[in-house]
């Protein structure tokens, strides 16, 4: 629990390095916590964010980890890719971006 404590404190002091390193817009960062904007930055600037708005910009901020794969599972990856090509199943430029606008918005509305 000790450690917990720690790091929650650690996170609360640095804040600001945290959200300046991300790879996301402030804006976005701002719309996702639910805070007004000067509230917000007044809270930043004081670096007295609750345990339950900095969950929420936790949440906007936290990249998703990846699996990682080994080079066996990658070099099979791209053979299956390159004979998905060869065969014709493949998906045009258009069919991909609605697929991931569906995915965007099921998942904004999922959180």
């Amino acid at each position: 629990m000790i450690a917990d404590i720690k790091k929650f404190i650690f996170i609360q002091n640095n804040i600001d390095r945290i959200l300046k390193e991300s790879p996301f817009k402030m804006n976005y960062i701002i719309e996702k916590s639910g805070i007004k904007k000067p509230t917000f930055f007044r809270k930043l600037r004081e670096k007295k964010f609750t345990p339950e708005e900095l969950l929420e910009i936790a949440k906007a901020v936290e990249v998703k980890e990846w699996r990682n794969e080994t080079k066996e599972e990658i070099l099979e990856s791209l053979k299956k890719a390159e004979e998905d090509f060869k065969n014709g199943r493949v998906y045009s430029h258009e069919q991909v971006m609605e697929r991931m606008r569906k995915r965007i918005e099921a998942y904004r509305n999922a959180n």
